[in-house]
């Protein structure tokens, strides 16, 4: 197996669309109900590439894995605020790629100046609450019954992880 990490290309496009298609159409890990088109996920990865890092993973020129992070609120006093992402192909689970997807997305937004970061899992995830409670985040609260897909209603967890000290006081907004 070889590895490569690197920022998120617009030619990544369709390949990372792939990827994330069967977990819309066939788990609730996301609560999308469509895959979006590819016309609508390329508006979204230019909208979110803009300020944000989106990583892939490849495996000998194959995209097998995908990391970002986006905003996490709308208001500018969240601004120090990111939510995370990680979607990786199920046959390369639990081989570190997720540890070094956050690795990346943490040490890029710490530089930037981001304070909090936060992830949602769907409450059937556990392996995804796993994977971030090893990572260091906490469990902030649960919103029980919140989403509805597949025929059942689902809770959201939230997680969070601090990345400063809320000693430390901004000067100016994360770039």
């Amino acid at each position: 197996m070889s590895l490569l990490y690197r920022p998120a290309l617009r030619s990544d496009i369709p390949a990372i669309l792939a990827l994330y298609a069967p977990f819309v159409q066939n788990t609730t890990v996301t609560f999308e109900y469509q895959v979006p088109s590819l016309s609508d996920f390329t508006q979204r990865f230019e909208r979110i590439s803009r300020d944000f890092p989106w990583y892939v993973c490849e495996d000998n020129g194959q995209v097998i894995g995908y990391a970002y992070a986006d905003r996490a609120f709308e208001r500018a006093a969240f601004s120090w605020d990111a939510d995370l992402s990680v979607y990786i192909h199920p046959d390369y689970h639990h081989r570190g790629i997720g540890t070094k997807f956050y690795q990346l997305l943490e040490s890029d937004l710490r530089k930037k100046g981001y304070h909090n970061l936060y992830a949602l899992i769907t409450g059937e995830n556990l392996e995804s609450r796993r994977f971030h409670e090893a990572l260091g985040f906490q469990l902030l609260g649960t919103l029980p019954e919140t989403g509805f897909k597949h025929g059942k209603w689902l809770a959201l967890y939230w997680y969070g992880k601090r990345l400063r000290m809320a000693s430390e006081h901004p000067t100016e907004f994360p770039k």
